[in-house]
């Protein structure tokens, strides 16, 4: 199977080819053809599963047959639930779309910066990709309309769900034209995602890889029993016995990411904090520096947990646990995407063994446990 075969332009293939695709994956061999014939789409497959891909490339090939539109009055509009998975996707759109004979303007929009900047680059936006509060500014500002709408798009919807965009979301809802293409993707099915499903959806194509609980199986997962106080040291020896290059560590609070990060740089390792008290500005630099390389050890909070998409990533450390299983999935989930090898490591003191036993029962697997107090 090939791009092409699923109908996807030629002026594609060289740029996939740049980004490292050799064939379709999945998600994308059962949904493309989908969204090319306009139909509605509901995709469920794990974080890092090329599901970007799978929207992006064939709304960038439609994009072709528009008619003019007013301006400011948005073809495609694709939701997300936060500003790093908006940037993420952006970039997606323009990678791709660099090549076209036709214009293919795409823009991220979100809260946290101001808004006048952004304001003033709606003119001729074909594909803007909006968290919901962000975008419901622009439209009551009038500096953009959604009447000529024709795609949407919502990604990581169970996210936007679970971080409580539900009333914008339905406020977005009602703003938009009848007759449109859906396309909704999401990590989980769950009784919410099958609510919007039938109220947004339809007569969707489904489209459901392997669900994410079961996908863990596919990392080589180990944990440690150690002390509190000696956690520190834990992480020190294992960046040095296994020579991590490219590391992305969980803590559970912003304080703690913090207090890490301080520690790591006192004892000579080149780490950076990433959390939501950072500015936006310091975050995209971290967040960049680190996927290109540049940057070995980045320290985030569970905010980031699926904003943070690397393709290659080999190593995530749970210094701390999270409180839901769903985030330790997803946690984890940074690591062994789109078929590549990846190791997750989990840190579990005397007080999170039960804890640790209840997320291991929810995804379905036993982690191998080890004695850290032994290796330091």
């Amino acid at each position: 199977m090939t791009f092409t075969s699923l109908g996807i332009s030629k002026s594609f293939v060289k740029e996939l080819h740049n980004q490292g695709y050799e064939s379709p994956y999945p998600i994308q061999e059962k949904a493309i053809p989908s969204i090319l014939e306009k139909k509605d789409v509901l995709g469920v497959a794990k974080t890092g599963s090329g599901k970007t891909v799978a929207y992006v490339l064939p709304i960038l090939q439609l994009l072709k047959d528009q008619k003019e539109l007013k301006n400011r009055h948005i073809p495609v509009l694709v939701l997300v639930p936060t500003r790093e998975l908006a940037i993420q996707v952006e970039e997606v759109f323009k990678v791709f779309g660099q090549g076209l004979d036709y214009p293919a303007k795409s823009k991220a929009v979100y809260g946290g910066v101001s808004i006048n900047p952004q304001m003033k680059t709606m003119n001729n936006v074909s594909v803007l990709v909006a968290t919901p509060g962000r975008l419901l500014e622009l439209i009551r500002s009038k500096a953009v309309h959604l009447s000529s709408l024709s795609t949407l798009v919502l990604d990581e919807a169970d996210k936007m769900l679970n971080l409580g965009f539900k009333e914008e979301v339905d406020e977005i809802l009602a703003l938009l034209p009848k007759k449109r293409q859906n396309i909704l993707f999401s990590a989980t099915l769950n009784p919410e995602i099958e609510r919007i499903n039938e109220l947004l959806l339809d007569n969707p194509t489904v489209v459901n890889i392997i669900p994410e609980v079961e996908t863990v199986e596919l990392l080589n997962q180990v944990g440690y029993f150690i002390d509190a106080e000696k956690k520190g040291p834990l992480l020190r020896f294992l960046l040095k016995d296994k020579e991590m290059q490219q590391v992305l560590i969980f803590t559970s609070s912003v304080f703690k990411a913090d207090q890490l990060t301080v520690k790591l740089r006192k004892n000579g390792f080149n780490a950076r904090a990433i959390h939501s008290k950072k500015s936006q500005g310091a975050r995209q630099e971290a967040l960049r520096t680190f996927k290109a390389g540049n940057l070995p050890i980045l320290v985030a909070t569970d905010l980031l947990a699926r904003g943070i998409d690397i393709e290659f990533l080999p190593f995530v450390i749970n210094y701390e646990l999270p409180r839901s299983p769903k985030d330790f999935i997803h946690r984890i989930g940074r690591t062994g995407r789109a078929e590549n090898p990846g190791e997750a490591i989990t840190f579990v003191t005397e007080e999170d063994k039960h804890h640790f036993r209840v997320i291991q029962k929810k995804m379905k697997h036993w982690v191998t446990m080890i004695d850290g107090g032994k290796l330091i």
